[in-house]
């Protein structure tokens, strides 16, 4: 039989693999407990959305009736598990490397509190982007249709969340919101952009917005929109420089369209027509169209 067959060769692809392994490989690491879970990551993250949109995002089997008391276990959940996380990550911070464990636990216990506190800062912020959605697109129905159903207002709201984490430095977890968010809507923002009030996604599919991105406030991006770097050949080496474009106030940026560089500027108001391939700044008020 055929199970038979594979039961007899397991014990030595077993044996290969554990020879494998021993290679010291980065692919190789074993410490499972020095690294960030994604599941318990993600988890997190949906009990966020629910303390951001308590009407949408709800428990199958309530606990409580009454909302402070839900809100409380949510909380408490979120604080305890989010703690765990982030003192795991603080450990790829040098600072914390070799620190004493109590030192790196009281930190992340820090940082979440201060996290958690942001919470009203990125509902508000979400809000402005609910708005700016719903006022934008005429097929949507309802402000109800668009948190429930548009994966354009889900990436936003995630890197909400993910930005307030990158912004008290804490490590990898932000990246694995934001990369979460990329594989449930094929919307691709860095945590580390800064993205201002009333932002809206049209559709959303293949957006991609780098991590020095800078955008203002009532910005409209439809599918396909690269906000990205003029040039990686450096690598690594340029991790941290201004590589990736700013868009001012007021700019629509139709789809498919590319705008690359850190020195680039769009200037506010301006519209970008689709397919353009923008490497230099565009002035306030301009109109730009690719003609092939």
């Amino acid at each position: 039989m055929i199970v038979d067959r594979i039961g007899n060769k397991i014990d030595d692809i077993v044996e290969l693999l554990l020879e494998d392994y021993s290679k010291k490989r980065d692919v190789d690491n074993m410490d499972i407990f020095s690294i960030p879970d994604k599941v318990v990551v993600v988890d997190i993250l949906n009990k966020l959305l629910r303390l951001v949109y308590p009407g949408y995002y709800r428990e199958h089997s309530w606990r409580s009736i009454h909302l402070e008391r839900q809100l409380t276990v949510v909380i408490e959940d979120v604080s305890y598990n989010l703690s765990k996380q982030v003192a795991i990550a603080l450990r790829y911070d040098p600072k914390y490397q070799d620190a004493d464990e109590q030192i790196v636990n009281d930190e992340a216990q820090e940082i979440v509190i201060a996290f958690l506190g942001k919470l009203p800062k990125i509902r508000e912020y979400v809000n402005t982007d609910l708005q700016a959605t719903f006022d934008g697109d005429p097929a949507a129905d309802s402000k109800d249709d668009i948190v429930l159903s548009y994966p354009g207002l889900l990436a936003i709201t995630i890197n909400r969340i993910a930005h307030e984490l990158w912004l008290l430095k804490v490590p990898l977890i932000p990246r694995m919101m934001t990369e979460y968010a990329h594989s449930e809507t094929g919307i691709d923002i860095h945590p580390g952009a800064t993205i201002g009030k009333f932002f809206c996604i049209d559709h959303g599919t293949g957006i991609v917005i780098g991590s020095t991105s800078v955008i203002g406030a009532h910005v409209k991006l439809y599918q396909g929109v690269t906000i990205g770097a003029l040039s990686t050949k450096l690598g690594h080496k340029l991790h941290g420089t201004k590589r990736h474009p700013t868009l001012e106030d007021n700019v629509t940026v139709y789809s498919n369209a590319s705008i690359l560089g850190g020195e680039t500027v769009i200037g506010k108001g301006a519209v970008i027509g689709g397919s353009s391939f923008i490497t230099e700044s565009v002035e306030p008020g301009a109109r730009v169209s690719f003609k092939g």
